[in-house]
């Protein structure tokens, strides 16, 4: 039995006991969670030593970092100290994404190096190999990407992003939407030329069933792909996105059915006027499944500083309703993400993240933040650097200025407004 039928008959597993323990909460109330489909635990059952991470409702907002490599940039280590990086950077999972060099043996390598959920795209490779045979994708079988989606999972990737809802109507509702940008996903876009090509219906879509077969042998959790995402604010909330999700909703229906696992992913580009919203249709209409987004960037001029623009859509997101946020580095829409990129976005990423859990009232969220003000208040400088989201950082930019009075920092210097406050409030104040 796979993970979600074994909570449907009420048993609590390993996964579900380390799981609750991580999250506070007890593991009758995950089980419930995991059973009704609004939490997920991607785990595939091939791998024994991978983080039990829960993601869904009532959960701590969960961060991904992808990493991978392109045609025009490989480099295998560089990825693997990216993995490292996201992981001590506090990341939950990683997505491998890479295009280029030994895909194979990276994803190998990553699955073997983690100790978190590694999702990947599988028909990115499919396109990469068909490019090698001098094919292009559109000549790929559908035996030959099914072989290639069951490749990943026996492989042992945890979940998967796999583009279903890109159907043939839906290709339509967008030649008439009028968008600015089209289709800005990569798994969207090789699904669309694919179906123009060989005048057929997205092959994910009409043979979900066999898709399903795969994910429920090895217990992978299906990321449902939004191929028809905006990928600018002009774009967002229109007819081939919430088309997309109607039909994201039917296949989780379907998915759970067969006892497997389902995630929705969600918009990249969302006005802030529009995010509430965009969060409260997806949990309609997807049941409950835990919503996966990336970004979401309310705006699209700070090429440089999108993690930023991430983090502020990303807060709001998870607030209303998202439960795992896919980060976005600073090179994003510019080059492939360095190490300190990776870095940068986890970390922005972890910031909205814990600023929504607070607004969720997960437990444990806020009284981390008074641990903090605690510390600030009795100047206790190495309990504030060990609370700190990065605490490298803290520590770096405290030691790089450092004050006459070791008590107070560099900004205030004598002028410290809690030390002055402190003295105003004492008997001290008064003599």
């Amino acid at each position: 039995m796979t993970l979600l039928e074994k909570a449907r008959k009420g048993e609590v597993t390993e996964e579900i006991r380390k799981g609750a323990m991580s999250e506070g909460i007890s593991p009758e109330k995950l089980l419930s969670l995991v059973a009704s489909g609004r939490a997920v635990i991607p785990k595939n059952v091939l791998r024994k030593n991978v983080r039990i991470v829960p993601i869904g409702e009532g959960l701590r907002v969960k961060v991904n970092a992808n990493i991978g490599t392109s045609r025009d940039r490989v480099d295998i280590e560089e990825e693997l100290r990216k993995l490292e990086v996201a992981v001590k950077a506090g990341a939950d999972a990683v997505m491998d994404l890479s295009t280029g060099g030994p895909i194979d043996e990276i994803r190998k390598l990553i699955i073997e190096r983690s100790p978190v959920p590694v999702g990947t795209v599988p028909i990115y490779q499919a396109a990469c190999r068909a490019v090698e045979r001098n094919k292009s994708f559109v000549e790929l079988t559908v035996d030959e990407i099914l072989e290639g989606i069951e490749k990943h999972a026996r492989d042992g990737v945890d979940f998967m992003t796999v583009h279903c809802g890109v159907t043939r109507e839906a290709l339509e509702k967008l030649r008439l939407g009028g968008r600015l940008l089209d289709i800005v996903s990569r798994g969207g876009a090789l699904m669309a030329e694919w179906m123009e090509y060989n005048g057929k219906e997205n092959p994910l879509y009409e043979h979900y069933d066999r898709l399903l077969d795969i994910a429920r042998e090895y217990d992978v959790t299906l990321s449902l792909g939004d191929g028809l995402r905006p990928g600018c604010i002009s774009d967002a909330t229109d007819l081939p996105q919430i088309h997309e999700l109607v039909t994201l909703g039917e296949l989780t229906l379907r998915a759970w059915e067969k006892g497997v696992q389902v995630m929705i992913e969600g918009p990249g580009h969302v006005p802030l006027h529009q995010i509430e919203t965009n969060m409260k249709i997806q949990k309609s209409l997807c049941h409950g499944a835990p919503f996966y987004v990336l970004g979401p960037l309310p705006t699209d001029v700070a090429p440089g500083y999108d993690h930023i623009t991430s983090a502020i859509g990303g807060a709001l997101a998870a607030m209303w309703g998202a439960d795992f946020l896919c980060y976005v580095t600073p090179s994003e829409h510019l080059r492939l993400p360095t190490v300190e990129d990776v870095k940068e976005g986890v970390i922005a990423s972890r910031i909205a993240a814990h600023a929504a859990d607070i607004a969720r009232g997960v437990p444990g969220a806020r009284e981390w933040d008074d641990r903090m003000a605690k510390a600030r208040k009795e100047f206790d400088w190495e309990e504030q650097i060990r609370l700190s989201i990065d605490p490298e950082k803290a520590r770096e930019l405290r030691g790089s200025s450092p004050p006459s009075d070791e008590k107070v920092c560099t900004m205030c210097a004598d002028l410290c407004a809690i030390k002055t406050s402190q003295k105003a409030l004492s008997r001290e104040g008064k003599k």
